[in-house]
């Protein structure tokens, strides 16, 4: 039995597609993230609109093509999300990486490019660094505005 490859074309696809690339000038919020096994770092700045809700990202994101995949695909559903998205994309990808397959119902869907990285502990942490960095974020950004 061969091992699935994790770098499939949808995720170099991703990997080259992350939106959000900049920075932001003031920011509510700032978490850089780093996972230890590999290298693999993010920084992501965060602001929350009056309703509570994520209005704006930029990170910089210098990981390899499964955490810049997984970063990928947070930004495309980041924008308005609360706390409660953002860590269902953190459990979802928990347990992907557990071997549990991402729902039919999942605003996360698009994950499921991912389920081949499961067998690869090493790169566990780099997938998971953008959804714990906005958790995080998310949480200071609250905190501040509070």
């Amino acid at each position: 039995m061969t091992t699935p490859d994790p770098y499939s074309r949808d995720v170099i696809a991703l990997a080259a597609s992350i939106p959000h690339l900049k920075r932001l000038e003031a920011p509510q919020a700032s978490v850089r993230k780093v996972s230890r096994l590999c290298g693999s770092e993010l920084t992501l700045d965060m602001n929350l609109a009056d309703d509570g809700l994520v209005s704006e990202i930029g990170w910089d994101v210098s990981a390899c093509a499964l955490g810049q995949s997984s970063a990928s695909i947070l930004g495309s559903v980041i924008i308005g999300a609360d706390r409660h998205l953002l860590a269902e994309g953190l459990d979802t990808i928990n347990a992907l990486l557990k071997g549990t397959p991402v729902p039919d119902n999942s605003p996360f869907q698009a994950l499921r490019v991912l389920e081949p990285a499961a067998q690869y502990p090493a790169r566990h942490g780099s997938i998971r660094l953008a959804f714990e960095a906005a958790l995080e974020a998310f949480d200071q950004a609250a905190a501040r505005e509070r």
